[in-house]
């Protein structure tokens, strides 16, 4: 796959959200998850388990009779997933999702964003100050999210949740081949 490249608009800088900031890394720009909780308050971001350089999202899943802990990459857009426990051929199954801390479940009824997901479960991050949401798809290997951000038009988040950097095969830019 190539890589989408897409603007951040300004409108969205201007409010960045809490608990998400804005950097530099080989000379372009992104948005990076710094602190996202669950429903009760617990910080999903691990600072001892780092992908691209940025301390990586925890929770745990399970998926068919498998269950373990995941390590999801920061940066908005990316895909990026450390874990072990998981067989191949698991793409495109339903996840259950919960808080590594206090076994809180993550799952919500939501549909999907994506054209050709069917999905009507979805993982909710809560950003700081409980207001603004992170909504990804519960559909293991699904690129559907979404930010659900109170202060901002919806069509200026919809630009942003449209964000994906998906990196195989990537000539260019190497910055999210593998991990």
């Amino acid at each position: 796959m190539e890589i989408i490249r897409k603007e951040i608009p300004k409108e969205f800088l201007e409010v960045l959200p809490e608990g998400m900031k804005f950097i530099y890394k080989q000379g372009k720009e992104f948005l990076v998850v710094e602190k996202i909780y669950c429903p009760h308050g617990h910080n999903l971001v691990d600072d001892t388990v780092r992908i691209h350089g940025e301390s990586a999202i925890k929770i745990n899943i399970k998926i068919g009779h498998c269950e373990g802990t995941i390590f999801i990459d920061a940066f908005w857009g990316s895909h990026a997933k450390l874990y072990s426990f998981i067989p191949r051929g698991s793409t495109l199954e339903l996840v259950d999702a919960s808080c590594p801390t206090c076994g809180e479940s993550l799952i919500i009824d939501s549909n999907c964003n994506q054209d050709k997901c069917s999905s009507d479960k979805s993982i909710q991050m809560i950003l700081p100050g409980g207001q603004n949401k992170i909504i990804a798809c519960a559909r293991f290997g699904c690129p559907g999210h979404e930010l659900e951000i109170k202060e901002l038009h919806r069509k200026v988040t919809k630009i942003v949740s449209e964000i994906n950097y998906f990196g195989v095969g990537l000539e260019e830019d190497d910055l999210f081949k593998g991990v």
